[in-house]
């Protein structure tokens, strides 16, 4: 994206054009949504059950940057890059529970808070200053029992960030909740394809017969917000003369399915028995990894009820895998370039697309801004 490659959302839905086809094609977008959009966004990188004492520790990688979260020895949350100061080798590997952190390559050794403890072999070393070697941290914060990352060092706070969805989300016990199973479902397709799919319920009655019967699709409501979305239907429960059985029996008004999706690749499928958490991590300009954990109460681990929980949404991500990887070949036709949107249907895709041109342009435009400073 040049000085003259602006993307342009139009704020009125009506009169708006979606983002252009290339967009999801293309490796040099690609590789500036990485920087603009995924390094400066908060981030699922684990769950808190996996930090429940001090010393627990686990790795993991976002977005090509090896990190390691622990939890310090008074409780406290605190992440790093997994990267030795010395010859950039590994202070941590897996998980677990340690009291300090050894490299294992040249054997550089780190306390809990990254502080360097040892330097092997380096008598002799001129002006060499152990404090100026600590492990580099990274943003860490902790909420509705996830841990969330953000590597840009000047982000706003993660609640800050969330806006209203930890309200919106209160009344399902999450928190109360334990992890069932994780599966993943590696996707031809561009991320923005799956978020853009995930968006809408247009595709209900076409994609998902089986969902389709269990929500109201003339009451599904999108509801878009700051940096999220909010989708949620009520729950339709079993009907008279219904010849296929239903996942829930009955039908109240406090009885509805929400999905919330985090700007820009996180979402929370929130049922009246389970919750699962859906990332979605692009792996290249056509290929997505979109991870899911299932969570119950744990009184329903192991149950039919779990098992049930896992087939029905496993049911729904082939049904959307299968489409979007027709949509992301169909995006490279020469007939298409870029569509419109329904206004009824399409209001979180509209807005999914606005912030994503905005992240994409604002990153654009600070550059020009430090150019034009001399910086």
């Amino acid at each position: 994206m040049g000085s003259n490659d602006r993307l342009t959302i139009h704020s009125d839905i009506s009169r708006a054009w979606s983002i252009p086809a290339r967009f999801y094609v293309d490796s040099e977008v690609f590789a500036l949504e990485r920087e603009r959009i995924f390094a400066r966004a908060w981030q699922v990188v684990g769950h808190s059950d996996q930090l429940k004492n001090p010393g627990d520790f686990f790795t993991t990688e976002l977005h090509g940057e090896p990190l390691l979260l622990v939890r310090g020895t008074q409780g406290e949350l605190r992440g790093f890059y997994n990267v030795c100061r010395h010859r950039a080798g590994p202070p941590a590997e897996g998980c677990g529970s340690r009291k300090l952190f050894r490299c294992g390559y040249h054997g550089w050794t780190y306390g809990l808070d990254g502080a360097l403890i040892s330097a092997p072999e380096f008598e002799g070393a001129y002006d060499f200053k152990p404090e100026q070697f600590a492990l580099i941290p990274v943003r860490v914060e902790e909420w509705f029992n996830l841990i969330f990352v953000n590597l840009d060092p000047k982000a706003e706070p993660l609640m800050k960030s969330l806006g209203e969805l930890p309200k919106q989300a209160a009344r399902f016990n999450f928190a109360g909740m334990k992890l069932f199973e994780r599966r993943t479902y590696d996707t031809k397709c561009n991320w923005k394809t799956y978020v853009d799919n995930y968006l809408e319920g247009y595709h209900l009655p076409s994609v998902h017969p089986g969902l389709n019967r269990e929500l109201d699709y003339n009451a599904y409501t999108v509801e878009p917000y700051a940096r999220h979305v909010r989708q949620f239907s009520p729950i339709r429960g079993a009907q008279p003369g219904d010849a296929t059985a239903r996942r829930y029996q009955e039908a109240r008004e406090d009885l509805t399915t929400d999905y919330f999706w985090i700007f820009p690749n996180w979402m929370l499928n929130c049922y009246p028995d389970n919750v699962s958490l859906n990332i979605v991590l692009p792996l290249g300009p056509e290929r997505t990894l979109a991870i899911f954990e299932w969570y119950l109460p744990e009184k329903d681990l192991g149950s039919q009820t779990a098992n049930d929980s896992v087939r029905f949404s496993d049911e729904i991500q082939i049904e959307d895998g299968a489409i979007c990887e027709t949509v992301q070949k169909n995006l490279h036709s020469r007939s298409y370039q870029r569509g419109r949107y329904s206004v009824k249907q399409e209001k979180g895709v509209h807005a999914f697309h606005r912030m994503y041109a905005e992240a994409m342009n604002n990153q654009e435009s600070n550059r020009r801004g430090r150019r034009g400073r001399g910086e």
